[in-house]
């Protein structure tokens, strides 16, 4: 197919301009409109990227029968809102993560998109890192055997300005929770890639520095359905920010890397070399400062997705699991108990 996907981008925050690059950068891809409730932000990406349309209503761009694709860049509490109406305009979705804030807004998005025959992708850029595709690949080649631990360790930093930067910003009711849900969910999205899907967690979570209604720094200690343990790390509080890390162990060997590359790789009976990888340019201090490497791939893969109806890399049903653990976590942490956690398939059409 040599006709271009089209594309409108809803939402001209701080994320936007990645998807914005990714999408013009693109071969295959056209972008058409750019739509925020500040029009005035909106405009000024339009005039800096030359995107030919601009509303502020995104239901007015929703209606042009010249857009193929959306991509959903709002406040995380509204993504199921903008989800939800662009499959019943028939448009297919790109969803910046997390893919909503509550079980219920994701079974619907995911519910509508399906009904409407739409692709539902979610953006979860470390899954396409280097570092991340290969340890990927060592797990399944049977590299470290038996698994016995996996943890994710994201100790970012968010200054008291970043969370007065705009509203939403570290409110249940919109960002639907802290440290977890903003920043931490790409790894905690990455940790179950990697280690098999979560049954239960207990958790402790909290605001220990800032003066926000969600969690700054949040710890919780997993058990994954394949028997295997594991820790999870997130904060906004610590200075300065730290490399998010991974550690993997089993029976057979570990595999450390964080966004500069491989740790440790090392296993029974070999001498083999850990790979070397392209480092991850990291936002630990500044959530400006990652690339629009992750994202583009996304774009390319939902265009080949939409093109060979097939699912897209991170489909709804995928990306859903990390915020279902999130919610658990957030849940042991107000009950002092364990929780299961539930099931993504029974909560959403597969």
């Amino acid at each position: 197919m040599s006709e271009k996907t089209r594309f409108a981008v809803i939402g001209a925050g701080v994320i936007a301009p990645s998807h914005v690059k990714a999408i013009i950068g693109h071969s295959q891809a056209e972008l058409v409109g750019i739509a925020d409730v500040e029009i005035e932000k909106a405009g000024k990406l339009a005039a800096d990227f030359s995107i030919p349309h601009v509303y502020q209503d995104y239901q007015q761009l929703l209606k042009r029968d010249d857009i193929d694709v959306v991509t959903v860049a709002v406040p995380s509490g509204y993504h199921a809102e903008v989800v939800i109406a662009a499959a019943q305009a028939g448009k297919h979705v790109l969803c910046e993560k997390p893919l909503d804030i509550t079980a219920d807004s994701m079974t619907r998005m995911i519910e509508a998109c399906r009904q409407a025959n739409v692709k539902l992708g979610c953006v979860f850029q470390r899954r396409v890192t280097e570092a991340s595709i290969v340890a990927k690949k060592a797990i399944e080649a049977g590299k470290l055997g038996k698994l016995v631990l996996g943890d994710a360790y994201q100790k970012s930093y968010r200054s008291p300005q970043y969370y007065k930067s705009a509203g939403w910003r570290g409110t249940w009711a919109i960002d639907g929770g802290g440290a977890l849900m903003n920043q931490g969910v790409h790894g905690i999205d990455l940790i179950q890639w990697l280690m098999g899907d979560v049954e239960s967690v207990f958790a402790y979570s909290s605001a220990l520095v800032r003066e926000i209604e969600v969690e700054d720094t949040a710890v919780a200690v997993v058990k994954y359905k394949n028997g295997a343990f594991g820790v999870i790390q997130g904060t906004t509080s610590v200075y300065p920010g730290q490399e998010t890390r991974f550690e993997l162990h089993g029976e057979k060997g570990t595999i450390i890397f964080d966004d500069t590359g491989f740790k440790q790789w090392k296993f029974v009976d070999s001498e083999e070399e850990a790979p070397k990888v392209e480092p991850r340019v990291s936002a630990k201090n500044d959530p400006t400062a990652i690339t629009n490497d992750g994202h583009f791939i996304f774009v390319d893969d939902l265009i080949h997705a939409i093109r060979e109806d097939r699912d897209p890399l991170v489909s709804g049903e995928e990306g859903r699991k990390a915020v279902d653990l999130i919610l658990a976590i957030y849940e042991s942490a107000r009950s002092g108990k364990e929780i299961i956690v539930k099931s993504s398939s029974a909560n959403s059409m597969s």
